[in-house]
């Protein structure tokens, strides 16, 4: 006969779990970062698959889980990595909630036991990220080898892109803490700004403007908002000489109508915050070169990854908080 609840004891083993489990909740309340660079940097140890790729799935997996929350719940407390029970499991598994080891690798389930407590189990952050970083790996470490294992996992060339972006990101800085921002233009200089998301446009056939025009004298800078890769640059009929990034949010920001661009700056080169790319102009609302059909002004879009497809979003309240920052930040001399 089974003890009531409240007399049964657990074992040393799964106090202890639970005790960790704990503690780690509550650190990553306050600061998730360090928590995160040690999981990655653990499994890093057990793989030998870089640190900084770790972190790039495990990001990616949380800003899909972000703009899909109701679909990709958050399963462990601190990674983003997102695996359904049937493929947790295997397809044929009879038992989707399935935590053993061995008949998940009968099933041909994907779950490992990443902890070494003889289970595999779906909400622990270190078997979610230790299951789904195994299986991209058996195709190899190497940067192609794991780009295939990404692409055979996701079976998705935008996702295999946005993880070697982020990866590089990481790469380039070596840490985790790069979500800090500066406003597009140089605090201090001449510039206006209201809200102009969603009003109408006529020029190519009628449409929305997606974004918020930023009116400055010609030729001021302008600055990258993030930590990013610049993933377009060139003109664009409508946008003019326009730029591209992307940071680890997946949001991609679109800076356009530029006068010309930070000539050391290419595709494919990270950035970061307050770097200078470009600078404000009237380009564009025609072939290349098209210049002067408009005041001078920096439009600046923002669009947000959903996996196959990406919207914009209006930018006008995260400006607000940047410029307002940064202010901040320049009176405390920081």
């Amino acid at each position: 006969m089974a003890l009531p609840v409240s007399n049964a004891k657990a074992s040393p083993a799964i106090m202890s779990r639970i005790g960790k489990n704990a503690d780690r909740m509550a650190a990553a309340e306050t600061d998730p970062l360090p928590i995160r660079r040690s999981l990655y940097e653990k499994l890093s140890l057990f793989t030998d698959v870089p640190w900084y790729w770790i972190a790039a799935i495990d990001q990616y997996e949380r800003s899909m889980s972000k703009v899909k929350p109701k679909a990709r719940p958050m399963l462990g407390s601190t990674v983003g990595v997102f695996i359904d029970p049937e493929r947790w499991a295997g397809m044929l598994n009879p038992n989707s909630e399935d935590s053993s080891p061995a008949s998940i690798r009968f099933f041909n389930g994907i779950g490992r036991d990443g902890d070494g407590n003889g289970q595999a189990d779906r909400t622990s952050d270190d078997d979610l990220l230790y299951s789904l970083v195994s299986r991209v790996a058996a195709y190899g470490i190497s940067d192609d080898d794991f780009s295939i294992g990404l692409w055979e996992y996701y079976q998705n060339n935008r996702a295999v892109q946005r993880i070697q972006q982020f990866a590089r990101i990481y790469a380039a800085f070596g840490k985790l803490d790069l979500f800090e921002h500066a406003f597009p233009v140089p605090i201090g200089t001449h510039y206006s700004y209201n809200s102009t998301w969603g009003t109408g446009r006529s020029w190519g056939g009628r449409r929305t403007h997606e974004g918020t025009d930023i009116f400055a004298d010609h030729g001021l800078p302008v600055r990258s908002v993030c930590y990013g890769i610049v993933e377009v640059k060139g003109w664009n009929p409508y946008g003019g000489w326009r730029i591209g990034i992307r940071d680890l949010n997946n949001f991609y920001h679109y800076y356009a109508h530029l006068s010309g661009f930070d000539k050391t700056i290419s595709t494919g080169d990270i950035v970061k915050p307050g770097q200078v790319v470009g600078w404000v102009g009237s380009s564009g609302y025609g072939k290349p070169g098209t210049s002067g059909k408009f005041p001078p002004h920096l439009h600046y879009g923002v669009y947000s990854d959903r996996g196959l497809m990406e919207w914009s979003f209006d930018p006008y309240p995260m400006l607000r908080r940047w410029e307002q920052a940064e202010r901040k930040r320049i009176r405390s001399g920081k």
